[in-house]
């Protein structure tokens, strides 16, 4: 394996929305220090559900439910 063409890989602290934190290793920054999110799994609607509302652009959502109105028993 070739030297010096890996970049270094330590750990840093990892800081949640709420406060908590947690520790990991990677290569931002040096050694010892924070990354603070902005988002993250416990704010972000992508993890929580958000509002769950489907969007039914030109009726496909409708369309696709007429289609499959009767598999599987539903």
């Amino acid at each position: 394996m070739k030297k010096d063409i890996h970049p270094d890989y330590h750990t840093i602290k990892v800081v949640m929305t709420d406060g908590s934190e947690f520790f990991t290793r990677s290569t931002y920054g040096a050694d010892g220090d924070s990354l603070q999110l902005d988002i993250d799994p416990r704010t972000h609607p992508a993890w929580t559900g958000g509002d769950r509302q489907l969007m039914d652009r030109g009726g496909r959502v409708s369309r696709f439910k007429n289609k499959y109105a009767g598999f599987l028993g539903n």
